[in-house]
């Protein structure tokens, strides 16, 4: 059965103010997603497996900010797939804090869910029965926008494009999967930048996957957003975000 089974295909569209002093705090999940077709007991095999896959991300992820991993026997039907992405700009040290408070979060709020993902500013943490890794996932994935509309807003959509476009490419060149970068719009603005993918996909798959991003962002006009999904995720704002 495919993660697309598996998890309900949601997209969902949330309009929020977006400034310079984030509106979420660093320990709050922008958003989650529980599957609905499967779940398990507590005791069980797939509990456990979850439990030294969590363990295992945990170790490994912060210090290159990505980390797939397996656990369990796949003909027992007990096995469970998991992935963590730290944005990456982000510490060692934040990514570490972000994965661990990303798994506690996703197992209260999904307690007995086969599977199950979880968004952070800073992190993504995705768990499922089925063997997902390598594979883009168009099902889980969601939409934040600034509320503010810009003046131009054709020629600030063609300029942000062309911007998300070039950090697409060379994200999907970069052995991180990582760009962020900045234009200059006009006189004196400027839209700022960060594309990213999980390094599970080949290269072609993540300009696939921030490509298909930025043709469902850019129309809207607005003066800040992004789109998050289990594969990648793309941001633009009007103000400088990256962490230096």
């Amino acid at each position: 059965m495919s993660s697309s089974n598996l998890f309900a295909t949601i997209l969902i569209s949330i309009t929020l103010a977006l400034i310079a002093q984030t509106s979420f705090a660093l320990n709050d999940p922008l958003y989650h997603i529980c599957s609905n077709s499967e779940n398990f007991t507590t005791y069980s095999p797939y509990e456990s497996n979850l439990k030294s896959l969590v363990n295992s991300l945990i170790y490994k992820t912060p210090s290159t900010g990505f980390g797939i991993g397996s656990a369990g026997v796949q003909y027992q039907n007990q096995q469970v797939y998991g992935l963590a992405l730290c944005r990456g700009d982000v510490s060692t040290s934040e990514c570490k804090t972000c994965v661990s408070n990303a798994t506690k979060e996703i197992q209260s709020r999904c307690p007995y869910n086969k599977g199950a993902i979880i968004w952070y500013d800073n992190c993504m943490f995705k768990y499922l029965d089925n063997d997902f890794i390598g594979k883009i996932d168009n099902t889980n994935k969601f939409t934040l926008l600034n509320v503010q509309s810009v003046n131009d807003p054709i020629k600030f959509n063609n300029m942000t494009k062309d911007l998300l476009s070039l950090l697409a490419n060379e994200a999907s060149m970069d052995k991180k999967f990582y760009a962020s970068g900045d234009l200059k719009i006009g006189e004196s603005e400027r839209v700022y930048g960060l594309t990213q993918c999980t390094r599970d996909l080949s290269s072609a798959d993540c300009k696939k996957c921030l490509d298909d991003a930025i043709s469902e962002l850019i129309p809207y006009g607005k003066k800040g957003g992004r789109i998050l999904s289990g594969s990648c995720n793309i941001q633009y704002e009007v103000y400088s975000f990256v962490k230096e």
